[in-house]
């Protein structure tokens, strides 16, 4: 493994997440900024009853209704570059690419952000714990900032590690406290555009709203059936595209994946 990126992975393994300033140019966001905008103006134009309900993100883009053929093609070469299936290989090994997502600002202004894990929404409360494992595998937010935005708040180290009192109270809502409050354990990671923010979908976190928050979210995981269940057939390359991608490894797992499950 290339020394930068035996560093990276340290890092991931102690803390959950690392963060990559500038690990884009502005023209590489420059030329795919389009193509997310237009994906944007589609998704509102079609769940704008979701988007007054306080949805601060959206999944699926590179769904075959999501975009036009020639800004999907587009969409699938920017996930498949480089950069970002070399990361994905030194932190996964054979990395499957599960979802992408939109994140953007509440329509209200004023309304609360949350502290989570992403596994609590499928998972009860022991499963969560056994999740932390790291026998169980992992899935892994590649998050692009787009525009410079206030970014994520995180809990250093938490993708290994049970909630304390605290933080089981906030994002469980309960003993009187809610899901937007503060936690001593916080740390906040402003993001700028370009940069890049790996982290641990088992960590605790929540998103800042503000300025001009526009972020893509690439995920990826170890290839297995509890993870892949989310992924969309609809959303992966045809074998056409694949070959026309730099790096379509962690597509192509996937897809090999989806093709022969049961």
């Amino acid at each position: 493994m290339d020394e930068q990126y035996h560093y990276l992975v340290e890092q991931y393994q102690q803390h959950g997440f690392v963060h990559l300033p500038n690990y884009f140019g502005h023209r590489q966001i420059d030329a795919i900024e389009p193509v997310l905008n237009r994906f944007h103006h589609i998704w509102l134009a079609r769940n704008q009853k979701a988007y007054q309900n306080g949805a601060i993100n959206s999944a699926y883009l590179t769904d075959k209704q999501a975009l036009p053929g020639d800004l999907r093609l587009a969409l699938f070469q920017f996930i498949a570059n480089a950069k970002i299936t070399e990361l994905a290989e030194a932190l996964l090994i054979t990395p499957a690419f599960l979802n992408s997502q939109l994140f953007f600002n509440p329509l209200n202004r004023e309304q609360a952000n949350y502290w989570h894990r992403d596994c609590q929404y499928h998972l009860s409360l022991e499963q969560q714990q056994q999740a932390l494992n790291p026998e169980q595998g992992d899935v892994i937010h590649f998050r692009i900032a787009l525009k410079d935005e206030p970014g994520i708040e995180l809990v250093s180290g938490s993708h290994r590690r049970w909630d304390n009192q605290q933080e089981l109270d906030v994002r469980m809502a309960t003993n009187d406290c809610k899901p937007s409050d503060d936690l001593d354990s916080g740390e906040k990671i402003a993001l700028n555009k370009g940069d890049l923010l790996v982290f641990s979908a088992n960590m605790l976190h929540r998103g800042l709203y503000g300025k001009n928050r526009f972020a893509l979210d690439l995920l990826f995981c170890h290839a297995k059936p509890e993870f892949l269940r989310f992924a969309s057939l609809d959303a992966l390359p045809t074998t056409a595209i694949l070959e026309q991608l730099e790096r379509p490894e962690a597509l192509a797992n996937t897809l090999s994946f989806l093709q022969h499950a049961d």
